[in-house]
């Protein structure tokens, strides 16, 4: 398609086979069901210094496609080794697949590049959304199965909502943010609450727990606290204004708002209530020695990162640049984000560019005049709760133990991420110099 179109264009610049292109536009018209007034421009009339155009292909009048010139595109899991990748492409699977945060404008992450995430080792599953039910059973008065047809004539709520995995930025000495921190995405979802669904049901008063679980080849699930599942959990069927992607959950996916991407069950067929907390296939990453622990160890803390400028980037010359970002809290809205240039020893407040939701991505901007001189570019978020995005080292302090330049924070990494801009304007991953 790509050939033809730019065949056509030089056909038309050079004036070549008038007849021929005149034609083209007349079949076009026709196809298109749109005609041309007598006496009307013709769209394959132009003058000199003015772009060519054409009509637009069937093909993206059917399901519209992004500009030839736009190359962001989502990448594989880096730090994986060899041996592991290598499994998973034999079989056809996929590790975790970031998005292109770097690329982004804005806070909602397009569905065909927001990032996702297989159960380990399963197949993307080909549900047909006339014959997938919901199951919901266990400790309740009233186990239902519901149709995608049943759900959708409930009472319906469309929010903004981030997933993250629990292991993005553990990789924070990769070269770009994508493969830094592009396992998050933001989007709208649209369905059901979860608690619309419980209270139909009816749960018995020892029902304390919630079990989720999917319907790819693995029956991966998850275990979550009542109060959770009675809170803000979504059983989604919409994704950004179009039916959830199977790459995340077609026809039903559970979004757990601030909670770690795990718990966001794709595929979702069967909601178990249950008295006490029990282990499942993604499950065995989150245990924990006490309650407590348990429950924080779920949830993200406040964390932002810079994506411009950002790794492998390059300022052209002095001047002025808008230091941008994403900022975001799985403990409520983001009140404030606050920007250094010079590693931590200084602070001020950005500007926040669209309005803070409840666990959502926000936009944040920062107008600096570089110098031409080196800087460390530091970020970090404040929630309404008061918590504030930690360094490692105060993550350290926070748990008890010493801090290294080896130390790795445990379950969700929420640390402040550096980027260094050099004297000649390139931009590389400053992590390991925050002190």
């Amino acid at each position: 398609m790509g050939s033809k179109l730019s065949n056509r264009r030089e056909l038309l610049k050079g004036g070549a086979l008038a007849v021929g292109a005149a034609a083209a536009g007349a079949a076009a018209t026709r196809a298109f069901g749109q005609g041309v007034a007598p006496g009307a421009v013709s769209p394959l009339n132009f003058a000199d210094n003015e772009a060519p155009q054409i009509p637009t292909p069937p093909d993206q009048l059917a399901y519209g496609i992004r500009s030839k010139y736009i190359k962001s595109i989502r990448i594989q899991e880096a730090e994986k080794a060899a041996a592991v990748t290598a499994r998973y492409d034999e079989f056809g699977l996929t590790l975790h697949i970031y998005s292109p945060i770097q690329d982004q404008v804005g806070t909602i992450a397009p569905s065909s590049l927001h990032y996702f995430a297989t159960t380990k080792g399963t197949f993307t599953p080909d549900i047909d959304p006339a014959s997938h039910t919901l199951m919901i059973d266990g400790l309740v008065d009233r186990p239902r199965v519901y149709s995608l047809a049943d759900l959708k004539r409930l009472p319906s709520v469309s929010r903004f909502h981030f997933i993250e995995c629990s292991a993005n930025s553990h990789n924070a000495t990769q070269k770009t943010v994508q493969a830094s921190h592009g396992a998050h995405s933001n989007a709208e979802w649209t369905g059901v609450l979860l608690s619309t669904l419980l209270k139909e049901a009816g749960v018995q008063t020892n029902g304390k727990w919630v079990i989720t679980e999917g319907a790819e080849n693995e029956k991966g699930a998850n275990t979550l606290p009542m109060n959770k599942a009675m809170d803000d959990v979504i059983i989604a069927y919409g994704m950004n204004g179009e039916p959830v992607r199977p790459s995340n959950g077609f026809p039903l996916r559970a979004v757990v708002p601030g909670y770690e991407g795990i718990f966001n069950t794709k595929w979702l067929r069967h909601i178990k209530v249950v008295d006490q907390y029990q282990l499942n296939m993604n499950d065995y990453g989150h245990l924990r020695r006490d309650a407590a622990g348990a429950a924080l160890g779920m949830q993200w803390g406040p964390k932002s990162v810079i994506t411009f400028p950002s790794g492998t980037q390059k300022l052209p010359d002095k001047g002025w640049y808008e230091i941008s970002g994403l900022a975001w809290s799985g403990g409520g809205k983001v009140t404030k984000v606050e920007v250094s240039t010079d590693g931590g020893k200084s602070w001020q407040v950005a500007d926040l560019k669209n309005p803070a939701s409840p666990k959502s991505d926000v936009r944040f901007g920062l107008m600096w005049n570089w110098d031409g001189e080196e800087h460390l570019l530091m970020s970090r978020t404040t929630d309404d709760v008061g918590s504030v995005q930690p360094t490692r080292q105060d993550m350290a302090k926070a748990l008890g133990v010493a801090y290294t330049p080896q130390f790795a924070t445990v379950g969700t990494n929420n640390t402040i991420m550096a980027w260094q801009v050099g004297k000649d304007g390139s931009v590389t991953n400053g992590y390991g110099l925050i002190t």
